[in-house]
């Protein structure tokens, strides 16, 4: 109790009484602390996601790509003529004439999903040879551009800033994608831009929302964890042990080399099949 009978109270000029809750800086301190872990582990998370992952499948796609086309592609080639001697066979059974070209448009169309798949091998290629080839940051500017992501991610990151205008979560995305490609300028530039958040003042009204901020940045940090775990057990990050051993490597080219092989030997019966159905 004080001079005024007040608990809790502090006089701060005559006909003033200024309240303090003992709660609030504890509070203040938590979400700031959150505010702080969060933002860590989302750089770890993007990192993990932009930056290692991608290294990863570049190094993958580099060192095993070829052979993945090529497998794949002689797969494509053997399932299709198998298809094709289904088609001309069911034909035959129903004595009906057999028109190859017909036969071969809907090939076409049963195996668009295939030559996609083709295609998208064939895309992640020319990705990898590109970021082979990209300028590398030096340690101090890759330093930096974490640091700049870091406090950027802070200060605009919609899960930590959830009150943030349109304008400010395209500006954040602006920053994912200089991140990604590592634009230190354009970081450096979103980041003079930004400054922290600013936690509300000491009142009832604050506590409440601090309460309801601790417990939503608690769920989030969670949720972030569960995301970097997920990632950790897919591709490519799965890859990575892989990719440190070349006994394991060598051993993956070999089998890729004999599935090539046998499909190849396949694709080559059927079509001495379809030879022979259509004499």
């Amino acid at each position: 109790m004080d001079e005024e009978g007040n608990s809790g109270r502090v006089v701060d000029a005559p006909g003033a009484v200024i309240i303090h809750f003992p709660q609030f800086s504890k509070l203040k301190s938590s979400v700031a602390k959150l505010r702080t872990e969060l933002s860590m582990l989302v750089l770890e998370h993007d990192e993990l996601l932009y930056v290692e992952c991608k290294n990863i499948e570049m190094a993958y796609v580099l060192a095993i790509g070829g052979l993945l086309y090529r497998a794949h592609e002689a797969d494509c080639a053997m399932l299709r003529a198998k298809r094709k001697v289904e088609l001309v066979q069911a034909k035959k059974n129903r004595q009906e004439k057999v028109v190859l070209a017909h036969i071969e448009e809907i090939l076409d169309l049963e195996f668009a999903e295939y030559q996609a798949q083709l295609n998208h091998q064939i895309d992640k290629m020319n990705a990898a040879i590109l970021r082979q080839q990209s300028k590398l940051l030096s340690e101090a500017e890759a330093r930096e551009l974490k640091s700049l992501y870091r406090s950027i991610v802070k200060a605009l990151h919609p899960d930590i800033n959830p009150d943030l205008s349109t304008a400010k979560i395209q500006l954040f995305y602006n920053a994912v994608r200089a991140y990604e490609s590592g634009d230190i300028n354009g970081l450096r530039l979103i980041s003079e831009m930004v400054a922290e958040s600013i936690l509300p003042e000491d009142t009832p009204e604050a506590i409440t929302q601090l309460t309801k901020e601790e417990e939503r940045l608690t769920k989030l940090l969670q949720t972030v964890r569960d995301r970097i775990a997920m990632i950790k057990s897919e591709y490519p990050y799965n890859v990575k042990s892989l990719l440190q051993s070349a006994e394991e490597l060598d051993a993956l080219r070999d089998e890729l080399e004999v599935r090539i092989k046998q499909s190849r030997d396949a694709l080559a019966a059927y079509t001495s099949r379809i030879e022979k159905m259509l004499r």
